[in-house]
């Protein structure tokens, strides 16, 4: 299970000094500018926005996307979620918190003035015994466990409708900063041959066949024979998977053939489940073997397309954002 930005994997606990909200000034420096008590810097606001609640798994995504929200003149408060955030964001105003905490959580983003929230970061699947419930969460609890019922899809769609229920704009990061995303086309030096765009519309067929399943948004295909469909282990670990099996000779596949795809699952809530994009996924397909990187354009986070198409150069695979036409 994911947040935006991150297929999810567990971190090791980052618990900020208390859960009291904290407002720091930009990393490195002292705050600049005005600022109310105990608030952090305020820049350049668009009228009738207010802060960005933005809440915080795991991974870089998170402050990718503060840091686009800020240098668009907006204020962000972060939700820090223990065990998962990374400590480096407290540079931010931010407020650590557990996942049963709905309640504190609520209450003080709406004192703080914030409407809207974005969900963003590495997030794995948590036990209903190790969300700590507020009184806020406990008076739902039967709703929650009947929410862990299903796939990850129907567990973050409905947390999403527990938050919209205590007043919140629940957007996407896509929504928040639409420049992160993946655009359209290569991205890099290399293109995709024949071969690999019929390899990205089979893997599209499969995607969108297996998504009433709420199975996992990405597949491996190597010259229309799917080698690999990712389950509950996330993307990482299912290019492991092809890798070791590549390595040990249950698959004869030479190097630099076959594509990993991923797309959002049809009617997946983007809000909350959103795939990422970044050099670390480069250079795990490039150890697994495979000729190229697919993705459905729109439909992830690129914090850096820059330096994203510099890491496919280096490794020598491609990076392509598939549009419409991509499909079978």
């Amino acid at each position: 299970m994911s947040l935006p930005g991150q297929n999810g994997r567990e971190t090791d606990p980052a618990p900020g000094p208390s859960d009291e909200p904290s407002c720091p000034g930009p990393a490195g420096g002292e705050p600049k500018g005005p600022s109310a008590p105990g608030e952090g810097p305020i820049g350049k606001r668009p009228s009738g926005t207010g802060p960005l609640g933005i809440v915080a798994g795991g991974g870089a995504f998170p402050a990718a996307v503060a840091d686009a929200v800020v240098a668009e003149g907006r204020e962000v408060l972060l939700f820090l979620i223990r065990g998962f955030a990374d400590p480096a964001l407290e540079r931010y105003p931010h407020h650590w918190f557990r996942l049963g905490s709905l309640g504190s959580v609520t209450a003080l983003a709406k004192a703080r003035g914030v409407k809207d929230l974005v969900m963003v970061g590495a997030l794995t699947r948590p036990r209903v015994s190790d969300l700590g419930l507020d009184w806020t969460m406990l008076r739902v609890l039967p709703r929650i466990i009947r929410l862990f019922r299903g796939g990850d899809n129907h567990l973050l769609s409905g947390v999403l409708g527990l938050v919209a229920e205590q007043g919140f704009h629940l957007i996407g990061a896509h929504e928040a900063v639409p420049r992160l995303l993946l655009p359209e086309g290569v991205l890099g030096a290399l293109a995709p041959t024949a071969q690999d765009r019929a390899d990205m519309a089979r893997g599209l067929d499969l995607i969108r066949t297996l998504g009433p399943f709420d199975v996992g948004q990405g597949v491996i295909v190597v010259d229309g024979f799917v080698v690999a469909v990712e389950a509950a282990e996330g993307t990482d670990q299912m290019l492991a998977r092809y890798g070791e099996m590549r390595r040990t000779g249950r698959l004869r596949i030479p190097a630099r053939r076959g594509v990993l795809v991923k797309a959002p699952k049809p009617g997946q809530d983007r809000r909350v489940d959103l795939p990422s994009l970044g050099p670390a996924t480069v250079e795990r397909a490039a150890e697994a073997g495979l000729a190229g990187i697919a993705f459905e354009a729109g439909g992830a986070i690129v914090p850096d397309a820059q330096a994203l198409g510099s890491a496919a150069d280096s490794a020598g695979l491609f990076v392509f954002g598939m549009g419409r036409g991509d499909a079978a």
